[in-house]
C-alpha cells in the first residue's frame, strides 16, 4: 500500500466525489473554491469559482458534464464541468448542506439547515434544463433542530434517505412526500454516508463512534463497525469486502493533541465479519473524507495537518497492492 500526498485547498475539504470512470475527482472545501482534479497524479485541472463562503457539498452526474455545488453563503450552484462556468444559482434562506445527482443523473436533490429560525428543508429538481434548478419544488420539512447532515437516493430513484444530526436515518417517497421508515440505530450526528456499487446498501459514519451497514430499501441494520474514536468519513470498497473508515478528534482540538491520541488512521474493516485488519498512519489531524475509486485500485483520503505555525490542507491517496 503505497500513500501519495497531495496538496491543494487552502482550508479544511469537506467532501469528495469521484465521476463514474474514476479519472477525475471533485473536492469541495472551506477555501469556496471547489476543485477538479486528475486522480492519476493529483493534478489541479480547474476550480468553480462563485461561491462566498465555505462550501459543504459537491456531486457530478454520471457524463461527467455537470457538477452541483451548495454552501454557506446559502447558495446552490450547477456548473459546465468542461468551462466552469456556472449554469444557474439558486439563493435560499440558510445554508445548503447536501446535495446529490439521482442515478439518471436528471434529478438532483439538496437540503438546507435549520438556522435564522429558517427550518430544514429537502428541494429537488429536474436540471436536465439547468433553469429548472429554481423551479425546485420543497419536499420536505424536517423537525427543528433535527438537521439533515446526509443525503442518499434510494432504488430507482423513487426515495431518499437522509441522516440527520440526532443520529435518526429517515426515508421519504418522492410521490406522496411523506416518511417511510425511520430507524434509530445511531446515536448522534451521521456525519456521510455512502452507497455499495450496487446500491443495494450503504455505509454511514457517525459522531458516535460507529460505522453501520444498512440495506438502502428498509434500512435494515446489516452490520456495526466499532471504534474508539467519532466517525467522519466511511466508504466500501468495489471490488473487494473491505470499508475503510476515517475521523479522529475534532479539529478545534488537534492543536492540544498528540497525534497517537488524535487516533488519526484509517481504518480498514471487514465487511462481513465486522474486523479490523489494518490501519494507515500518516495524518496529523481528522480526516474529513474518504472516497474509493470505482475500479478499487485507490482509496482517497483527505484531511488537516499542522506544520509549524500554519496549517495546510493534506490529501492522500492509498494504492491497493
Amino acid at each position: 500500500m503505497k500513500p501519495i500526498m497531495l496538496q491543494g485547498h487552502t482550508r479544511a475539504i469537506t467532501q469528495i466525489k469521484y465521476n463514474r470512470e474514476g479519472d477525475l475527482l471533485f473536492s469541495a472545501a472551506k477555501d469556496h473554491s471547489p476543485s477538479i482534479w486528475y486522480s492519476s497524479n493529483g493534478e489541479r485541472l480547474g476550480t468553480f469559482d462563485g461561491h462566498n463562503g465555505a462550501v459543504w457539498c459537491i456531486d457530478v452526474d454520471w457524463k461527467s458534464t455537470r457538477a452541483i455545488t451548495g454552501g454557506g453563503d446559502m447558495t446552490v450552484r450547477l456548473w459546465d464541468v468542461e468551462t466552469g462556468a456556472c449554469l444557474n444559482e439558486v439563493e435560499r434562506s440558510s445554508s445548503v448542506r447536501t446535495c446529490l445527482y439521482s442515478y439518471s443523473g436528471n434529478m438532483v436533490v439538496y437540503s438546507t439547515d435549520y438556522a435564522m429560525s429558517q427550518p430544514c428543508e429537502i428541494f429537488y429538481a429536474d436540471v436536465r434544463d439547468p433553469s429548472q434548478l429554481g423551479e425546485s419544488v420543497t419536499r420536505a420539512t424536517v423537525a427543528d433542530s433535527d438537521k439533515v447532515t446526509s443525503i442518499l437516493w434510494g432504488p430507482l430513484d423513487e426515495t431518499i434517505v437522509t441522516g440527520h444530526s440526532s443520529g435518526k436515518l429517515t426515508q421519504w417517497d418522492l410521490k406522496t412526500n411523506k416518511i417511510v421508515t425511520t430507524v434509530e440505530d445511531h446515536h448522534a450526528n451521521i456525519n456521510d454516508m455512502q452507497p455499495s456499487k450496487d446500491g443495494t446498501m450503504f455505509i454511514t459514519a457517525s459522531k458516535d463512534k460507529t460505522s453501520k451497514l444498512f440495506d438502502t430499501e428498509t434500512l435494515e441494520c446489516l452490520k456495526t463497525y466499532k471504534t474508539e474514536r467519532p466517525v467522519n468519513s466511511a466508504t466500501i470498497s468495489p471490488n473487494l469486502d473491505h470499508v475503510v473508515l476515517g475521523g479522529g478528534q475534532e479539529a478545534m482540538d488537534v492543536t492540544r493533541t498528540a497525534t497517537s491520541q488524535g487516533k488519526f488512521e484509517s481504518r480498514f474493516f471487514d465487511l462481513v465479519y465486522e474486523e479490523e485488519f489494518a490501519r494507515v498512519k500518516g495524518h496529523f489531524g481528522p480526516i474529513n473524507s474518504l472516497a474509493f475509486h470505482p475500479g478499487g485500485r485507490h482509496v482517497r483520503v483527505l484531511g488537516w495537518f499542522s506544520l509549524q505555525t500554519p496549517r495546510r490542507n493534506f490529501r492522500s491517496s492509498y494504492e491497493m497492492t
